[in-house]
């Protein structure tokens, strides 16, 4: 189309051209006409190619118009694949994501597994390296003993060349003894005569007298070592019960574990408790008739509280809304799946955790149904001490006890174990749990020396067996021991307020600091009245005051801080 403007406009040039030269000169006429016909002819020419190339150019732009056409629709087309495999890669990537999570799941449950089974290898390795130092201990105090039996048996011989020496000089003795006690016996029958004539006495009667007085003193004397025997044998009793205990106790070292009756479960945005609730309630309701447990949804920000007096009940409730919340589909259907097979999980970790703790005491042959009451210990507290936990504890330290006194180790751990099992028993019992506990170790089959520790631990029944009493002593010693189980508020403030109380009644004293939970009290003094050795005579007078007025477990520290400072200014 350019070149048919350009053919028309260089005709039109011409023809102005040829106008002028027609105008001008018409003088010229013919060789301007030729010139004329020449130039039109060469517009035409121009004007002909022109319109050909505009045809071919317009042909050329419809073949390309149709392959851009072409084009978008292959480029629509590969589009749509493309946005296909998107999809299905996503979906595929979810589906991986999710075999992923139930993986790092299942890892996690068998790392925790290998955990446990891990410490108790731990502890069975910490028990044999302590079995290990016990008898290269007595295998060194038999090799001591075995040297010393060698220097008493050199001994012995000298003692018996001794004993002849003494043997002959004996007999020597003896003849001067025979001798002076016929003089002896000469000076009684004379002295006798004169004691009768002076006593108007016969000798009879002197000698009955005589009798009479030595059995009063020798009923005095016999009674007196009696008593002193009974004394020293308390006083006996009492230091070896004592160091048995305490052997026991330094040998076991353990943690306290506390439980409560709330649990509270996070939200990511306080738009979950909506959803939480339900419409008109539906979810909540639906959750806390499949959990048995009460759902509180208060103000407090960010989270939801699992309330139930059964600790077992109370987990499952709150894994359940853990996952129901990651999972974020929250319907009554939803719910009940989820619920059961948390119920399931628990009901598994239950029998786990019975069996773990079997295999770390070394008991074997316990019933199922023990093994399961037992792992339901690990969902129970008793005055805020973790129930398996105390009975682990209780365990160990009988059987450590009955070790030290040479009795069956093993049937004092398992009555350890045991002794608390009646109060996991499902179903209102209208009995002590101790009586209930040896009930089921009679009906599994158990020992009958662990029936009656278990019966016995709070003297329900009489001890029948030497056990029973190691048993109560370990049960009364992991739970008195300190920091086994929590102390009231109002008691323990009353307790710190009481040690500040005592400290300031000193003169001297300007101010006192109860620190470490109780455990130590910081008194800080006058440094005018009170001297470096009057500070140490403090201290020791606080300790004293503290140990008659109080009562608290463990030990008390007192620190008594003397200051000194000078401080000047300079202007």
């Amino acid at each position: 189309m350019d070149l048919l403007s350009l053919a028309l406009a260089a005709l039109g040039v011409a023809l102005a051209l040829a106008v002028g030269f027609v105008g001008g000169r018409v003088g010229r006429g013919e060789a301007a006409a030729v010139r004329f016909r020449d130039a039109a002819r060469q517009a035409e020419d121009v004007a002909a190619r022109a319109e050909a190339d505009a045809a071919r150019f317009q042909e050329r732009a419809d073949v390309a118009q149709a392959e851009l056409a072409a084009a978008r629709d292959e480029v629509r087309r590969r589009r749509a694949r493309l946005e296909q495999r998107v999809a299905e890669v996503k979906e595929r990537h979810q589906k991986a994501r999710e075999k992923i999570d139930a993986a790092r799941l299942r890892i996690d449950k068998k790392t925790k597994r290998l955990a446990a089974r891990e410490s108790a290898l731990d502890g069975a390795a910490d028990a044999l390296d302590a079995l290990t130092a016990a008898a290269e201990r007595r295998r060194t105090e038999a090799d001591a003993l075995r040297e010393q039996v060698q220097g008493l048996a050199a001994t012995v011989g000298r003692r018996q060349q001794e004993l002849a020496e003494r043997e002959r000089e004996v007999d020597a003795l003896q003849a001067r003894l025979e001798e002076g006690t016929a003089r002896l016996d000469r000076l009684v029958e004379e002295h006798l005569g004169k004691l009768e004539r002076a006593a108007d006495l016969s000798r009879d009667q002197a000698r009955d007298r005589l009798v009479a007085e030595l059995t009063r003193e020798a009923k005095l004397e016999a009674a007196g070592a009696v008593k002193d025997a009974r004394d020293e044998a308390r006083r006996t009793a009492q230091r070896e019960a004592t160091k048995v205990v305490l052997k026991a106790i330094q040998r076991l070292a353990a943690t306290a574990t506390i439980e409560h009756t709330v649990s509270a479960v996070p939200l990511k945005s306080e738009d979950m408790k909506g959803r939480v609730i339900g419409r008109e309630g539906r979810n909540i309701r639906a959750f806390e008739a499949a959990t048995g447990v009460e759902v509180i949804v208060d103000d407090t920000p960010d989270a939801v509280l699992v309330s139930g007096f059964d600790p077992v009940r109370r987990e499952v409730a709150r894994l359940a809304l853990v996952r129901l919340l990651d999972d974020g589909r929250i319907h009554p259907a939803r719910i009940e799946e989820v619920v059961e097979a948390v119920r399931q999980e628990i009901d598994a970790e239950i029998v786990e955790a019975g069996e773990q703790t079997a295999l770390e005491l070394q008991i074997h042959g316990l019933h199922p149904e023990l093994v399961r009451l037992v792992g339901r210990m690990k969902y129970r507290a008793s005055y805020g001490q973790n129930l398996l936990q105390h009975s682990v504890e209780t365990a160990k330290l009988a059987g450590l006890m009955a070790a030290e006194l040479g009795l069956d180790a093993r049937k004092a751990r398992r009555a350890g174990l045991l002794h608390d099992v009646g109060k996991v028993i499902e179903g209102d019992l209208e009995q002590p749990h101790a009586i209930a506990g040896m009930e089921l170790a009679r009906r599994y089959k158990e020992h009958p020396d662990v029936a009656n520790a278990v019966g016995a631990h709070h003297d329900e029944v009489p001890m029948a067996t030497p056990i029973a009493p190691l048993v109560q002593a370990a049960d009364a010693a992991s739970g008195a021991r300190p920091g086994a189980r929590r102390e009231a508020l109002e008691r323990y403030v009353q307790r710190l307020k009481g040690l500040e109380g005592i400290a300031a009644d000193f003169e001297g004293v300007v101010q006192a600091y109860a620190i470490q939970a109780g455990r130590e009290i910081r008194v800080v003094v006058d440094t005018a009245l009170v001297s470096d050795a009057v500070a140490e005579s403090l201290a020791l007078d606080i300790s004293r005051r503290i140990e008659r007025e109080m009562e608290y477990p463990g030990q008390i520290k007192v620190t008594v801080i003397r200051e000194v400072r000078a401080v000047a200014v300079a202007r």
